[in-house]
C-alpha cells in the first residue's frame, strides 16, 4: 500500500512541477510583453484548480497513510492554495486577474511564488522518489 501511495504521489508531482514551470514560462512571457495580460490570465486561470486538487489530494493521502512528517510539510502550500482561491474578489476573473496583474507588485509576487511552489515541487519529488 505504502509504494502505492508514493507512486501516485510521485506522478502527482510531476504533473504540479510541470503546472510551476508552465506559470513561470507564462508569466515571463507576460512580463516581456510577448502575450496581453487577459490571455495570460486566461490560460493560468484554467489551472488553479487543477493545481489546487492535485495538491489537496496528496496532502489527504498522505494524512490517510499516517505520513505526519510528509503531511506537516503538505499542509501550508495546500492551505495557501486554497486561501488564495477562496479569497479572490467578486469582480475577478480569478486568481490571476488582467486588470491587476500589473498594479501594486503582482507579477513580480507571481512570479516569486511560482518560483517558490517549483522548488518546494521538486523537493517533494525527490522525497517522494527516495520513499
Amino acid at each position: 500500500m505504502e509504494a502505492v501511495v508514493f507512486v501516485f504521489s510521485l506522478l502527482d508531482c510531476c504533473a504540479l512541477i510541470f503546472l510551476s514551470v508552465y506559470f513561470i514560462i507564462t508569466l515571463s512571457d507576460l512580463e516581456c510583453d510577448y502575450i496581453n495580460a487577459r490571455s495570460c490570465c486566461s490560460k493560468l486561470n484554467k489551472w488553479v484548480i487543477p493545481e489546487l486538487i492535485g495538491h489537496t489530494i496528496v496532502t489527504v493521502l498522505m494524512l490517510i497513510s499516517l505520513h505526519w512528517f510528509i503531511f506537516l510539510l503538505n499542509l501550508p502550500v495546500a492551505t495557501w492554495n486554497m486561501y488564495r482561491y477562496i479569497m479572490v474578489p467578486s469582480g475577478n476573473m480569478g486568481v490571476f486577474d488582467p486588470t491587476e496583474i500589473h498594479n501594486r507588485g503582482q507579477l513580480k509576487s507571481h512570479m516569486k511564488e511560482a518560483m517558490i511552489k517549483l522548488g518546494f515541487h521538486l523537493l517533494c519529488f525527490f522525497m517522494y522518489l527516495y520513499r
